[in-house]
């Protein structure tokens, strides 16, 4: 069976190294009334982590840790919001932070609509620190057919930032967010410093790009089956330990 107490298994199963392990374990145990957790906190939260991490079924996932699919559902229900990340709640007057909606399958469609890509999904406003590319703030997730001008807000990411510095795309025209320079009606081409405000700007937009590659390795964010909240649990617990496999 997969246990935390083998360090072999903490690897392929959360994405984190044993000791960035270790810092998300901690103070991750809510009280809970009834009877004890038949596992170990340790191995509970490799469970959580194992379920983000592979998106295996929990009939599938359950007897890798020697528990029932009931069990394994409450355990994920239980402590998946504990693990989630918590906001930074106050910024650097230098701070320049990055911002992108990125859409995650969802099959709950009472929260996820129909979006670019023709799946049902729902958006996700991320935030990230482009100096240190660690995640800040997640927007509450809204269905997948939202625009980001309207998302930003909507969402709570815009609220959870304050007055800090941000850079956007195309989408967020309009939100006063610091957007690439377009040209205007009836003009042929942007001035020379123009571009090259443009090209810095790409590069370091590029960032929170890749901060959403390095997030969907872990594959539930690829095809969400959790109902309700789920998504948005897993999405905060995934940034955390997006910031733990960069921060150590």
């Amino acid at each position: 069976m997969i246990t935390a107490s083998e360090a072999s298994w903490i690897a392929p199963f959360s994405g984190l190294s044993p000791r960035q392990f270790g810092k998300l374990g901690a103070g991750a145990d809510p009280v809970r009334k009834g009877r004890p957790w038949s596992l170990p906190l340790e191995d509970r939260v490799l469970l959580v982590a194992a379920y983000w991490r592979t998106n295996l079924t929990l009939r599938q996932l359950a007897p890798l840790f020697g528990v029932s699919k009931s069990a394994a559902d409450r355990i994920i229900d239980h402590l998946g919001p504990s693990l989630a990340l918590q906001p930074r709640k106050r910024f650097r007057k230098d701070t320049v932070l990055i911002v992108d909606g990125t859409l995650v399958p969802t099959r709950d469609r009472t929260i996820a609509e129909q979006s670019k890509n023709y799946r049902y999904s729902t958006n996700h406003q991320v935030v990230i620190d482009a100096d240190t590319r660690l995640v800040v703030a997640v927007g509450r997730p809204l269905p997948g057919n939202r625009n980001d001008c309207k998302a930003w807000e909507l969402s709570g990411a815009k609220a959870a930032i304050g007055r800090a510095t941000v850079i956007a795309d195309g989408g967020h025209r309009g939100t006063g967010l610091v957007i690439r320079h377009r040209r205007e009606p009836g003009q042929s081409e942007l001035a020379d410093w123009k571009e090259e405000h443009n090209a810095s700007h790409r590069r370091v937009r590029a960032r929170v790009e890749h901060a959403f590659a390095r997030m969907k390795t872990w594959k539930i964010l690829r095809d969400c089956r959790l109902k309700g909240d789920g998504v948005r649990h897993a999405m905060l617990g995934i940034a955390r330990l997006h910031n733990l496999t960069l921060a150590g």
